[in-house]
């Protein structure tokens, strides 16, 4: 076997992604996007590039970046936390799927594609990548902030929802149409699911005993081993190759050796992991392209616009502040690995071919948006914020004015009031009734002229004015002079009645 070319060409390319990688991490981009766009750059559908290499040459190593993706994810689970706030978690992560994949499903239903399209396209839109969303959160320096937990907490419900929603789809993939071997399938798919877990949760001492050994090579060849071979049991099942590899991830991260098993199998499922990425790309054709721009482009407004909705409502579940939203919102935007799975899985089920083009464009553009929102949310946030505090102050101050102004109506009619009686009115602008006018100027004075000259003005003297004096004589009585007077007012407001219904009068 000759395998000189193909390894110069292989060779070549990594040195390519080495090369546009530095230049995207100047602006903030993750890898995954430049392995794709290295592997579209390849790809004989497309003739950019010298020498031929086909997709072929390296599908059993895009298979272990596949498998070790996976079993990092798993590897990765933290127990721990998922199940000390689980009620919290399923709601926050919960509610963020929910909106996402309904959503999308809605949309995969209206591009038409068929019902199977339709649920790859939910599951594409429905999860965030949680390798972009963990590599963020360290380079941005963001591991100590108050919405960390809450957005890692999403992740780990996005793996549970990963694991169950493979499990599902590849049921659904295998095109059967007898209800016995469906439901046998799901059965057995679920039945894997539950017993891997159980041992993940229960059996983490046991399987540190089986993984015992101080050699190196003999333990990274001893978990590796487990991966493919997990992965391998997964496809048997029909609960794919992803799954099986997750959920043995599950089992090992569990034991008490997950720290080493990630101090060699991170650089391992980095370098693997490109190769995924790398191979995906060779599969794509720009000429498709032209074909799902439509769709594409509606798929990123819609994910765009839910995770900003979906961000600020896990933020409140969480009695977090706006700028938490809007950093939720930002990091979680980014989409790569689980819809690059999905559209493999599609491509293998033969659904229709636009599927691998949408996958492919759909994640190239949002693993690109993605982290530039994400490196530029605080910035973001201090704009929208900003103009948000500026028209609540503006909005204080109008109702503050206005407050004034009701205030000065207020004492002007006051002081109309004094000036006369009769005229007077309430604040609300009703006429002044004869128990506040007595009230006001004492017993046996219902005018002006009275208050002014008749007996019985205020403080019983002859000729009293109603001014400020006088108001403040009347504050100053005794509780006997006021029981007098009100006796006095009631007597005089009788006779008054009396008048009106006596016609003699």
């Amino acid at each position: 076997m000759h395998l000189g070319e193909e390894l110069i060409v292989l060779g070549i390319l990594l040195l390519l992604a080495y090369v546009l990688g530095r230049a995207g991490k100047l602006i903030g981009l993750p890898s995954i996007p430049v392995y794709m766009l290295v592997g579209l750059l390849a790809s004989t559908n497309t003739g950019w590039f010298p020498l031929s290499f086909e997709t072929d040459s390296i599908e059993l190593i895009a298979i272990f970046g596949l498998i070790l993706l996976l079993f990092n994810l798993g590897l990765e689970f933290d127990q721990d936390e998922f199940f000390s706030n689980a009620g919290r978690l399923i709601v926050s992560g919960g509610s963020y799927i929910l909106v996402n994949m309904g959503v999308g499903l809605v949309f995969g239903f209206m591009l038409g594609w068929g019902t199977r399209e339709a649920l790859i396209i939910a599951g594409m839109t429905a999860t965030s990548s949680s390798a972009i969303v963990t590599k963020l959160l360290i380079e941005l320096n963001r591991l100590a902030n108050r919405e960390t937990p809450m957005i890692l907490g999403v992740t780990v419900v996005e793996d549970i929802f990963i694991a169950i929603y493979l499990a599902v789809v590849s049921v659904v993939l295998s095109g059967e149409t007898d209800p016995l071997p469906v439901i046998l399938k799901l059965v057995v798919a679920f039945a894997f699911l539950v017993i891997m877990f159980s041992i993940a949760r229960w059996g983490g001492k046991v399987v540190s005993r089986l993984m015992r050994t101080k050699d190196d090579e003999l333990f990274t060849v001893l978990f590796f081993g487990l991966a493919v071979l997990f992965g391998g049991l997964g496809e048997v099942l029909g609960v794919t190759d992803a799954i099986g590899a997750f959920l043995i991830g599950l089992i090992a991260g569990a034991t008490r050796y997950r720290n080493r098993i990630e101090q060699f199998a991170l650089p391992m499922r980095d370098v693997f992991g490109a190769f995924f990425f790398l191979n995906f790309g060779l599969g794509l054709d720009p000429a498709l392209f032209p074909t799902v721009l439509g769709p594409v482009a509606i798929a990123i407004g819609i994910t765009v616009g839910l995770n900003i909705l979906a961000g600020q409502f896990v933020a409140w579940l969480n009695k977090l502040g706006p700028q938490a939203g809007i950093n939720t919102a930002a990091i979680l935007q980014n989409r790569g690995e689980f819809a690059l799975i999905l559209a493999t899985l599609s491509m293998g089920a033969g659904l229709d071919e636009r599927l691998q083009p949408f996958a492919g464009l759909y994640v190239l553009v949002m693993a690109v948006v993605g982290p530039l929102l994400a490196s530029n949310s605080e910035r973001i946030g201090g704009v929208l914020l900003r103009s948000r505090k500026r028209a609540e102050r503006e909005e204080i101050e109008r109702r503050r004015r206005e407050k004034a102004a009701r205030g000065t109506d207020e004492i002007a009619l006051m002081e109309a009031a004094l000036a006369d009686p009769d005229a007077a009115e309430s604040v609300d602008g009703a006429p002044e009734t004869e128990p506040e006018r007595v009230r006001r100027l004492g017993p046996g004075v219902t005018t002006a002229e009275g208050a002014a000259g008749r007996p019985g003005g205020p403080a019983g003297r002859p000729g009293g004015t109603a001014d400020d004096d006088d108001l403040d004589d009347l504050d100053e009585m005794d509780a006997a002079e006021a029981a007098l007077w009100a006796e006095q007012a009631g007597q005089q407001s009788d006779q008054r009645a009396t008048r009106q219904r006596d016609p003699e009068y």
